[in-house]
């Protein structure tokens, strides 16, 4: 299974954001090293402390993208703009505390 690997400034930060806003069920925190693992719906996800870098984005499919846009601005989080492909796909681009970009997804009934 693949693993998203982010770099955030706070650990507890972090945390809190995949585990208490985006439902992630937090399985291994290394102390020492200062990284977590974490997990939702077969999507692993990382982070580990330490200077926030541009690159990879995490996928994680939603039931409804619109409410978890909606749930997600009214709790101070930066949400993009919902965007829908053809009736097969809605999307949204959310930003962790260090500005991760994390892209939620919700399929759509054809």
């Amino acid at each position: 299974m693949a693993r998203v690997w982010y770099r955030v400034r706070d650990l507890d930060a972090g945390r809190a954001f995949y585990r208490d806003l985006l439902g992630f069920e937090e399985q291994y925190v290394d102390w020492n090293s200062r990284w977590a693992h974490l997990e939702r719906r077969g999507m692993e996800i990382a982070v580990v402390e330490g200077d926030p870098e541009d690159g990879g984005v995490a996928h994680v499919d939603v039931d409804d993208v619109k409410a978890e846009a909606a749930r997600l601005r009214n709790a101070g989080i930066e949400v993009g703009t919902v965007l829908e492909l053809a009736g097969y796909v809605r999307l949204v681009d959310v930003y962790d505390p260090d500005g991760n970009r994390v892209q939620l997804a919700e399929e759509l009934e054809r």
